[in-house]
C-alpha cells in the first residue's frame, strides 16, 4: 500500500510511506535508497498482497493435443514468471460453444486458478490478445470464500476418484 503525505521539516516536500505488515517504511526523496532497492521493496510488498484469480481460455478447435498443451503451458509460464502461483489447472478439452465465434462452433477450454499480484493481469491480457489461437478469455477475481470452496470441491472430487478406484 502506498500513501503520499506532506512532510514537515527543512527540504522535505513529500514522503512516500510503504506499509509492509505492521511496519511503516518512509521513503524520503534525497536519502540513500537506490532505485533497485525501491523496486525490490515494491515487489516484496506486492507479493504479500496477492489476490486469487480464475482464468478461463477458449482456444481454437483446430489445435492438436500437443499444440493445446503447449498453448496452455505458455500462459501458465507467464503467470509463474511474473510472480504468480498456480493453484489448480483444469483442461476441459473440446466443448461446443453457445454461439459461433469466428465461424467456429467448438473450442478447447482450459481453466486455471492462480494467485498473483494485480499488475500481472495486464501483462497476461496483452499476451492473450496477441495469441491467434485464443478465441475468448475471461479473468475473474475470486474472493477467499470462493477459493476455499474450490479447494474443498477439488478435495471432494479427489476423494471420490480414490474410492471408485479401490
Amino acid at each position: 500500500m502506498k500513501k503520499t503525505m506532506q512532510g514537515k521539516g527543512p527540504g522535505i516536500t513529500r514522503a512516500f510511506l510503504f506499509v509492509k505488515g505492521e511496519e511503516i517504511l518512509p521513503i524520503i526523496p534525497g536519502n540513500h535508497l537506490s532505485l533497485q532497492s525501491l523496486i525490490f521493496l515494491n515487489k516484496s510488498i506486492n507479493r504479500e498482497f496477492m489476490s486469487n484469480y480464475e482464468l478461463m481460455v477458449i482456444f481454437t478447435p483446430v489445435l492438436s493435443e500437443e499444440d493445446f498443451k503447449a498453448a496452455q503451458k505458455k500462459f501458465v509460464d507467464i503467470i509463474k514468471d511474473n510472480g504468480g502461483q498456480i493453484v489448480h489447472e483444469n483442461p476441459w478439452g473440446l466443448r461446443s460453444l453457445a454461439y459461433p465465434i469466428q465461424k467456429k462452433t467448438t473450442g478447447m477450454y482450459v481453466v486455471v486458478e492462480y494467485s498473483a499480484p494485480t499488475d500481472l493481469n495486464e501483462k497476461l491480457k496483452i499476451q492473450l490478445n496477441r495469441d491467434e489461437n485464443v478465441l475468448r478469455y475471461m479473468v475473474t477475481s475470486i474472493d477467499k470464500y470462493a477459493a476455499e470452496y474450490n479447494a474443498k470441491k477439488r478435495g471432494a472430487l479427489n476423494a471420490e476418484s480414490k474410492t471408485t478406484e479401490a
